[in-house]
């Protein structure tokens, strides 16, 4: 029995003295070091910040130069087809054509003059209930009668 009272005492003493050390290294930290790996967190998310950001001014730049020629690539398109259509057809249809790529076609204002924007309704003869009205097509005296 003694020597099972004395193996509890030192494993009790050994948890103690472990207890007291853990205490010891984690107080034993300075705030400097904190500061320091903070300081150090700090800067690499900074750096990640960074770089991420080039990454984005690229990915804009490319998309940029890409619509670049894209449009460059559609100009060469539309030429070459007003080209050949100058070439291949009606002379006056190349013409134009190659105007509308360069936007100097000229718009015929004189055909517009005649035309009505479309309706939305039906016409209605004046004194008459339009066919947005409530009751336009019921009669009360034919349902009355019903």
């Amino acid at each position: 029995m003694h020597s099972t009272s004395v193996l509890i005492l030192v494993g009790i003493l050994g948890l103690i003295l472990g207890a007291f050390l853990a205490f010891l290294t984690v107080r034993g930290r300075t705030s400097g070091e904190r500061s320091q790996e903070l300081e150090q967190r700090l800067q690499e998310a900074n750096d990640k910040l960074r770089d991420f950001q080039l990454q984005v001014n690229e990915h804009f730049d490319q998309t940029a130069q890409l619509v670049h020629n894209l449009t460059e690539s559609y100009r060469d398109v539309h030429e070459y087809l007003a080209n050949s259509a100058l070439r291949l057809s009606n002379q006056d249809i190349g013409r134009q054509m190659l105007e509308a790529g360069s936007g100097k076609l000229q718009n015929d204002d004189s055909q517009l003059k005649d035309m009505e924007p479309p309706r939305d309704w039906a016409p209605k003869e004046p004194g008459t209930k339009g066919t947005l009205a409530e009751d336009y097509g019921l009669d009360k005296e034919a349902h009355a009668g019903s």
